[in-house]
C-alpha cells in the first residue's frame, strides 16, 4: 500500500486549524502525539453507550466495558508481539511502568550493598531517578553507559560495565532528544550472560517503529499510549510472564487480591496484581483504537515514512548557517527526532518565533538534562515528525528559523 500522507492527515481534525494566523505546523509528536477521529469516536461511544466499571459487575454494561478493556489489552500484546495479553499490564504511563519495576526490584532482586544497576547518559529522566531512589534505600550503585559525540551509546566499556556485581539494566530503545536508535542486541547478550535483566524504555519506539518483544530479547518494555495516536493516562509494561508472576506488587488496593483477610492477603496472578484500584478504562480503549489505526498502515510504513521525512530535515538543516544539529547525522539508525541550536540565540526565543509562525517545537532539556550537559548546552530546540508529518512542514520549519536569524541578527 502507498503511504497516503494526504489522506492519513484527514483523519486528525486539528491538523485542520491555525495557529497565530497561519496553518498548523505540529512537529511535536515525540511530547505528544495528535489523535485521529478513530480514537476520539472509540472513546466517545464507549462513554456513550458502553460505560461501566471492569471486573467488578454481573451487568450488561459492566460486561461490556470489562470485555472493551481486556480486547485493548489483547490489542495491544498483539502490536508488540508479546505471547499472551497477561503479560501487557496497564499503568499511567512510561514512567509508571519503570518506577513499577524498579521499586518491586528492591524485593524481587534482594538489591543490597554491592550490586549494580546499570543505565546510560542518554535516559529520560524517568529512566534515571527511579533508579537513583532504588539504589539510595538498597544501598546498590548506579553505573552508566556515556554518549559518543555522534549520539551514539559508548559501548567500549560493555564488559566492565555490565559484569556479575549487575543485577538490572535498564536502556533507552530511542532516544527522545537525540532521536538514536540504539541497537541493544549486545548489551542484552551481556546482561542475559549475567544473569541480570534488562529494560528498554521503549516510549518513542514502539509508535513509530515496528517492535517485536521477541526479536528484541528483553525481559521488560515499557511505553506510553499518548506518544501512539492514543490518550493520556494510559501506558504499558510487558514482562516476561514468569517474571511478573513472580514479583510483588506495586500497589495494594481493590482489584489486585485474590482474598482478604484482617491479617493477611493473597494477591491476584498478572496483570491484575499490578492493576490495584478502578483503571483508566476509556483511555485503555483509545489505545487500544490507536493500535487498531496504527496496524491497518503497518509499522514498516510509518517507519519507512519517518526515515524520509527525517533525511529531509536533516539535509534541510544542515544547509541552514548557524544551526547545530546534535545526534546522528544520518537517517540510518535514527528516529523522527531532530534536536538542534541556532547559534546566539536561545532555544526558548527560537520556540517563541516559531510560534509565531504556527511552526509548535518544543525547547528546553526535554527531561534529559545530562544529555544538554555532555554536549555543553542549556537547552536544545526539538522538532520531532511523525506519520502525518510533510515535507511542507520541514520547509516551513526552515523558513521560521531563517526568521529566527533575522531577528536576533
Amino acid at each position: 500500500m502507498t503511504f497516503d500522507v494526504a489522506r492519513i492527515r484527514a483523519d486528525f481534525p486539528i491538523l485542520e486549524r491555525e495557529v497565530n494566523g497561519h496553518p498548523l505546523v505540529y512537529l511535536d509528536s515525540a511530547n505528544t502525539s495528535q489523535k485521529p477521529r478513530q480514537v476520539l469516536e472509540a472513546m466517545r461511544a464507549h462513554q456513550e453507550r458502553h460505560n461501566g466499571n471492569v471486573s467488578r459487575s454481573v451487568h450488561t454494561l459492566g460486561t461490556e466495558a470489562t470485555s472493551a478493556y481486556e480486547d485493548a489489552r489483547a490489542k495491544i500484546a498483539a502490536f508488540v508481539g508479546a505471547a499472551s495479553a497477561d503479560e501487557i499490564v496497564f499503568t499511567k504511563n512510561s514512567t509508571e511502568a519503570i518506577n513499577l519495576v524498579a521499586y518491586v526490584s528492591a524485593e524481587f532482586l534482594s538489591l543490597g550493598p554491592g550490586d549494580e544497576i546499570v543505565i546510560s547518559e542518554m535516559e529520560h529522566h524517568s529512566n534515571i531517578v527511579p533508579w537513583q531512589l532504588l539504589c539510595q534505600r538498597t544501598g546498590a550503585t548506579l553505573r552508566w553507559f556515556g554518549v559518543t559525540d555522534d549520539g551514539r551509546l559508548d559501548e567500549s566499556t560493555l564488559t566492565d560495565l555490565i559484569n556479575e556485581r549487575t543485577k538490572f539494566v535498564s536502556l533507552v530503545h530511542m532516544s527522545n532528544i537525540l532521536g538514536t536508535i540504539n541497537d541493544v542486541s549486545r548489551i542484552v547478550a551481556r546482561t542475559h550472560e549475567v544473569g541480570a535483566l534488562i529494560l528498554l524504555d521503549c516510549s518513542q519506539s514502539v509508535p513509530h517503529l515496528p517492535i517485536s518483544v521477541a526479536d528484541l530479547g528483553v525481559d521488560f518494555i515499557a511505553f506510553t499510549g499518548h506518544k501512539m495516536l492514543g490518550p493520556t493516562g494510559i501506558g504499558a509494561l510487558w514482562g516476561r510472564a514468569e517474571l511478573l508472576a513472580a514479583m510483588p506488587p506495586f500497589l495494594g488496593g481493590g482489584s489486585m487480591i485474590e482474598t482478604v483477610t484482617m491479617t493477611k492477603t493473597t494477591f491476584a496472578p498478572p496483570p491484575a496484581r499490578f492493576e490495584a484500584g478502578t483503571p483508566p478504562i476509556t483511555e485503555a480503549i483509545g489505545l487500544g483504537a490507536a493500535v487498531d489505526y496504527l496496524s491497518a498502515l503497518d509499522m514498516r510504513a510509518v517507519h519507512e515514512h519517518e526515515q524520509e521525512i527525517t533525511a529531509y530535515a536533516l539535509k534541510t538543516l544542515a544547509d541552514l548557517p548557524g544551526v547545530r544539529v546534535f545526534g546522528p547525522g544520518t537517517a540510518e539508525g535514527r528516529g523522527g527526532t531532530v534536536s538542534f541550536d541556532v547559534a546566539g540565540v536561545h532555544p526558548h526565543d527560537v520556540g517563541q518565533i516559531l510560534d509565531d509562525l504556527g511552526v509548535e517545537v518544543r525547547v528546553g532539556h526535554h527531561c534529559a538534562r545530562p544529555v544538554c550537559a555532555r554536549f555543553g548546552v542549556a537547552a536544545m530546540t526539538r522538532a520531532s515528525f511523525y506519520l502525518y508529518t510533510t515535507t511542507d512542514e520541514i520547509d516551513a520549519l526552515a523558513r521560521g528559523i531563517e526568521q529566527v536569524r533575522k531577528v536576533f541578527a
